[in-house]
C-alpha cells in the first residue's frame, strides 16, 4: 500500500479528497492507462486522448483482450482526523472496469467547442461546482461518491446535479462540464428507473418537448435576438435573468417576451433581416403547452433548462445558417 501511494506512483490518482490506489491481480498495462482515463494530468500536459478513444472503440465494438477477465481492484482513500477512511472499494475485472469507464464517459458526453478538452477527467467535473472552481471548496466526501458512481454503475450522487445548478445560477452561466454533469446524471438516472420518457442527448434536439428544455431553448433565443439588436453588448439577459428564469420562469419570461419585441422591432428598423429569428422563436414557443409556462420548475427540468440552453447556444455557433438570407 504504501508502495501504490507513494509520492510520484502511477498506481495512484486524487478523486476529490479520496486518494485512489489500483492494481490487477498481475501486471497489466490497463494499470498504466487507469490514470489517463479519469485522473487529471500533470500541470502544463495535454491528457493522452488516443488510449481513451481507443477504449471507447473497444467497448462499442466488443472487442477486448482474453486476459481482460483479469481481476481488478481500486482502493479511495480518505482523510478522518488522525486516521484514514475507505470512500470506496471496487472489485472486479480489468473488461467490467473498461465498460464502467466508457459508460461514464457516453454519459456525459456533450457538445463542445472546438478548442475544449475532448473528455473529461474526474477532477474537472468536481471543480466545475466548486465555489471559484478550487479544488480546497469541493464538498467533502463527492469525490468518492462520484468515483463509486461510475466503478458500480449507479447513479451519479444527486449532490451532483445540485451543486451544477447551482453554480450555473450563481455564475449566470453554463458551461460544457456542468452541461455534460447534468446531462450526465439525467440520462443515467433514466436508464437505472427504466424510464421511457425521452432525456436529453449529446446535442440540440429539436424534438424534445419537455418544459424544462424548451424554456432553456427559448431563452438563449431571446438573448440571441438581444445581441443581435445590440452588437457589442457586454452584459445580456443571461447575466440579469438566468437564475429567475429557471426558478419563476413564468413571471420572468413575459418580461423577456416584450423586450424582444422591442429588440426585433431595433433589428427591422436597422435594415436586418428578422425572418429566422422569428421563425426559430415561433417553433420554440409552438412546444410550450396549452396549459402555458409553469410558475416554477423541478430541480431536474431546471438542470434541462440548463441543457437546453447550452444546447441552443452551440447550435448558433455551429450550424451552418446564413442569418442574412433568413436561412
Amino acid at each position: 500500500m504504501n508502495t501504490l501511494l507513494a509520492k510520484g506512483s502511477r498506481q495512484r490518482i486524487q478523486v476529490g479528497d479520496a486518494s485512489t490506489v489500483f492494481w490487477a491481480r498481475d501486471r497489466h498495462e490497463f494499470e498504466d492507462d487507469f490514470s489517463l482515463f479519469l485522473g487529471e494530468p500533470p500541470k502544463g500536459q495535454e491528457p493522452d486522448y488516443g488510449r481513451i478513444r481507443s477504449l471507447l472503440s473497444a467497448v462499442r465494438t466488443g472487442v477486448l483482450p482474453k486476459d481482460d477477465d483479469m481481476p481488478f481492484y481500486v482502493l479511495g482513500l480518505g482523510p478522518n482526523a488522525s486516521r484514514i477512511v475507505v470512500r470506496f472499494w471496487y472489485e472486479g475485472s480489468i473488461r467490467d472496469m473498461k465498460q464502467k469507464i466508457a459508460q461514464h464517459f457516453n454519459d456525459i458526453e456533450i457538445v463542445r467547442a472546438a478548442n475544449e478538452r475532448e473528455f473529461l477527467s474526474l477532477f474537472q467535473l468536481l471543480a466545475s461546482i466548486a465555489a471559484e472552481g478550487k479544488a480546497d471548496n469541493i464538498p467533502p466526501n463527492l469525490g468518492g461518491e462520484v468515483a463509486r458512481a461510475v466503478f458500480n454503475g449507479t447513479g451519479y450522487p444527486r449532490t451532483l446535479l445540485v451543486g451544477a445548478i447551482r453554480r450555473c445560477k450563481a455564475e449566470q452561466r453554463v458551461n460544457r462540464v456542468r452541461a455534460a454533469i447534468i446531462k450526465g446524471f439525467l440520462v443515467r438516472d433514466s436508464r437505472i428507473q427504466n424510464s421511457n420518457n425521452k432525456e436529453v442527448g449529446v446535442m440540440l434536439d429539436r424534438s424534445n418537448d419537455n418544459i424544462g428544455y424548451v424554456l432553456g431553448r427559448l431563452f438563449a433565443v431571446l438573448e440571441r435576438i438581444q445581441e443581435t439588436a445590440h452588437t457589442g453588448l457586454n452584459k445580456t439577459i443571461r447575466d440579469t435573468y438566468f437564475s429567475a428564469a429557471t426558478s419563476n420562469p413564468l413571471v420572468i419570461f413575459k418580461r423577456l417576451h416584450e423586450l424582444a419585441v422591442h429588440h426585433l422591432a431595433k433589428i427591422r428598423n436597422s435594415g436586418q433581416n428578422t425572418v429566422w429569428l422569428e421563425k426559430l422563436m415561433g417553433e420554440v414557443m409552438d412546444k410550450i403547452p396549452a396549459t402555458g409556462i409553469p410558475v416554477t420548475l423541478s430541480l431536474e427540468d431546471q438542470g434541462r433548462f440548463a441543457v437546453g440552453y447550452y444546447h441552443q447556444r452551440q447550435d448558433f455557433f455551429t450550424a451552418n445558417k446564413n442569418e442574412d438570407k433568413g436561412e
